[in-house]
């Protein structure tokens, strides 16, 4: 990589992007950006953030992309008509996607640990980043969510850490197929589920993920993951579970709590046992830990300090959030958007009393077309009699992309299912409606990926309570 050339991020603001751009800009480049919801007034605390670092903003008009020296980078999802990409090809710029940058700086790195999974890995990535910055060992940490434990008033966007260690560790991503561009040390796959592509798209890239791996750490609770398993040479792999006595790793001792979980860890190897308990709530956060373990376990840390080290990790924005309680309701912000993760939230509330009131924002026309049954017999089976779901439409910023299958469809399968569920295409009535039914003892849950503003909503309900 030319390390001369400076950076310009279009859509620097993303939830992918942001992270990198302060990367780079950490490792001493210059950086610029442009972004869309800059140019509508929104979100002005994450500018004002990234100005702070030192990164010039720009209107997404091409006024920024003025050199061939420069470097564009993009979401792999840009089109050609953006006017910065249009700039850039006027200027002959050298463009690359957000994902081919990540993969080149993660790849540069000696040892890179690289957490995939259709569910729980940005959580994943959390936990190994705290264990390892815990215990002195300084990393670089990508995530695509604010990681709590890093947030000062200084870093709010706190889903990157700059270390000057040599480890590098980042979620990737299989839904753009961008996981296949890298090269890691340590490849952790917690689950394969239906989410973005089929199932055979799905097997192939985790396939190729943890065949370039030194060792795949990967969970044999996961049927999956399992199969996958058995196709990698026993000596590059590391199994956990919570289900299967072979594993290397096994967890059991279960107990739950309303916002925290504990369970053992025993390596088979050496008997070696510890006590885990974390701060968060939920068996799958528990599994993501165990998974956690695995991994810096792979670059020899100590499973004990490893454990101690968890214990102080408080958990990602977004992920099973608590907003707050106002007259005995309680309101959770929650990135739960497939049905995988929907399911490990819903049944961390069941695990405990109380009527649950889900708001669930749709993050996009294609994901529900694509998983519209999927999320039909999740809804139907993880809501109670007593629950009830309410949907607004789905996130739409314009573009190309076929609406032929909403969120009425959704809700009208849920009911057929005999479960309680409304739709309500504007998000503010939504909210409206969930003030309306809410009554002391429920949980009200927000819902949904994708949409920066789902958070503020998520505190006018509480406000409004």
């Amino acid at each position: 990589m030319n390390h001369s050339k400076p950076y310009f991020f279009c859509g620097i603001g993303g939830s992918g992007m942001l992270p990198l751009a302060c990367i780079v800009r950490a490792q001493g480049h210059e950086v610029a950006g442009s972004d869309r919801a800059l140019d509508q007034g929104r979100v002005s605390d994450k500018f004002a953030f990234l100005e702070s670092r030192g990164i010039g903003l720009f209107p997404q008009d091409g006024s920024g992309v003025t050199s061939a020296d420069q470097l564009l980078v993009t979401s792999a999802a840009i089109e050609e008509t953006v006017p910065d990409v249009q700039a850039a090809i006027r200027v002959g710029a050298e463009r690359i996607t957000r994902p081919q940058l990540l993969a080149r700086l993660f790849n540069a790195a000696r040892t890179g640990i690289a957490c995939g999974g259709t569910s729980g890995k940005s959580t994943t990535t959390g936990m190994i980043g705290w264990i390892l910055h815990a215990l002195g060992r300084d990393p670089t940490v990508m995530n695509g969510a604010v990681m709590k434990n890093f947030v000062t008033p200084d870093t709010p966007f706190a889903s990157a850490l700059v270390g000057s260690g040599d480890m590098f560790v980042s979620e990737v991503d299989e839904s753009d197929g961008s996981i296949a561009l890298y090269e890691p040390r340590i490849a952790v796959v917690g689950n394969v589920t239906l989410d973005h592509k089929s199932m055979d798209e799905l097997r192939a890239l985790f396939l190729g993920f943890v065949s370039r791996a030194e060792v795949a750490v990967l969970n044999i609770d996961d049927a999956e993951t399992r199969q996958l398993a058995r196709q990698v040479a026993p000596e590059r792999l590391t199994t956990f579970s919570f289900s299967d006595p072979n594993a290397d790793l096994l967890g059991g001792n279960v107990v739950e709590e309303p916002l925290a979980i504990s369970f053992s860890a025993t390596r088979r190897a050496s008997g070696e046992a510890v006590q885990v308990r974390l701060a968060v709530p939920g068996r799958h956060n528990a599994s993501n830990a165990l998974s956690a373990l695995a991994a810096v376990s792979a670059v020899g840390v100590n499973l004990g300090e490893a454990a101690e080290a968890l214990a102080s990790f408080t958990g990602l924005r977004r992920r099973f959030e608590v907003v707050g309680t106002r007259n005995g309701i309680a309101v959770i912000d929650d990135f739960g958007h497939n049905p995988d993760k929907i399911t490990a939230t819903l049944s961390t509330l069941h695990a405990f009393p109380g009527r649950l009131l889900v708001l669930f924002q749709p993050h996009g026309y294609g994901p529900l077309r694509t998983m519209r049954q999927e999320l039909v017999d999740c809804f139907a089976e993880q809501l109670g009699q007593e629950d009830i779901l309410i949907m607004p439409d789905p996130v739409y910023h314009g573009g190309t992309t076929s609406r032929d299958v909403g969120s009425a469809d959704i809700v009208e399968g849920v009911r057929a299912a005999g479960r309680q569920a409304e739709h309500v295409a504007e998000r503010a009535a939504a909210g409206e409606r969930l003030g309306e039914l809410a009554r002391p003892g429920d949980r009200i849950v927000i819902m949904g990926a994708r949409d920066d503003s789902l958070s503020t909503f998520a505190a006018d309900v509480l406000a409004s309570l």
